[in-house]
C-alpha cells in the first residue's frame, strides 16, 4: 500500500532573509563545507554506492562534488554560481537555476543512474517538488543519497531545519523522500563528529 503524502506547512519553509537566493550566490565560495575526514568518509561511501561508470546529478554542487577517483562516468552539476560549477572538474556539463523559483529540472525523464545533494538540502524552500523532480529522473531503483553536516548558512536555511537536531534532520530528509515515492530509505553516519565534522546520509530508492 502507499505511504500517505506528509506535506509541511508553508511556514516551515521560511527564512530570516528572505531575499532573492540569486543575489546571497552571486559571489563565488571557493569553500568546502564538511571538513577532511567527513570528505574522506563521504568519497568512501560514494565509492560503495554508486555505479561506477554511470550517470550522476550531482543537485546544488559547487566547485567541488567529493567522488572517488574511482568514478569514471557522466556527472551533470546543477549550482548556483557559474564561477564555482566552472571550477569543478568532476563536473561533464552543468546548469545553472534557482530551485526555490523553479524546481523543474531541465532533465529528461528516467535518463540518470544516481542523484547526490551534500550540504544543500536545508535551503529548500520546495523540496517535495525537488524531490518529485529527481524521481522523475532517475531510472527504476536509483539511488538518491543526500548528505548534511551540522553546518549551515542559517539565514538561509529554513524555519523546519533550524528547529530540528541531527536526528530530526535524518527524519525530516527521509519525510521528504517518502513524499517523493522513493523506497528503502536508509541513514548512514558516516562521521560521528567526535574527531571531526559530523555526516550523515539518507539514501532512498526510486
Amino acid at each position: 500500500m502507499p505511504q500517505t503524502s506528509q506535506r509541511l506547512p508553508p511556514e516551515a519553509f521560511a527564512k530570516i532573509d528572505p531575499s532573492n537566493d540569486d543575489l546571497f550566490y552571486a559571489a563565488a565560495r571557493l569553500v568546502t563545507h564538511i571538513d577532511r575526514f567527513a570528505i574522506d568518509a563521504l568519497a568512501r561511501f560514494y565509492e560503495k554506492m554508486l555505479p561506477q561508470d554511470g550517470r550522476l546529478l550531482d543537485l546544488m554542487s559547487s566547485w567541488v562534488s567529493h567522488l572517488p577517483s574511482s568514478f569514471g562516468g557522466e556527472v551533470v552539476g546543477h549550482g548556483m554560481n557559474v564561477a564555482e560549477l566552472d571550477a569543478n572538474p568532476r563536473l561533464t556539463r552543468f546548469f545553472v537555476q534557482n530551485l526555490n523559483n523553479n524546481p523543474v529540472l531541465p532533465i529528461p525523464d528516467g535518463s540518470l543512474d544516481a542523484a547526490l545533494c551534500c550540504a544543500g538540502v536545508q535551503y529548500l524552500a520546495r523540496p517535495d517538488e525537488v524531490f518529485d523532480e529527481v524521481a522523475r529522473v532517475l531510472r527504476p531503483g536509483a539511488p538518491f543519497i543526500i548528505s548534511f553536516s551540522n553546518r549551515c548558512f542559517p539565514t538561509k536555511a529554513v524555519a523546519v531545519w533550524r528547529a530540528l537536531d541531527a536526528k530530526g534532520h535524518a527524519d525530516l530528509v527521509a519525510l521528504y523522500l517518502r513524499n517523493a515515492g522513493f523506497e528503502s530509505i536508509e541513514r548512514h553516519v558516516l562521521r560521528d563528529g567526535i574527531s571531526s565534522d559530523p555526516l550523515t546520509a539518507i539514501v532512498g530508492h526510486r
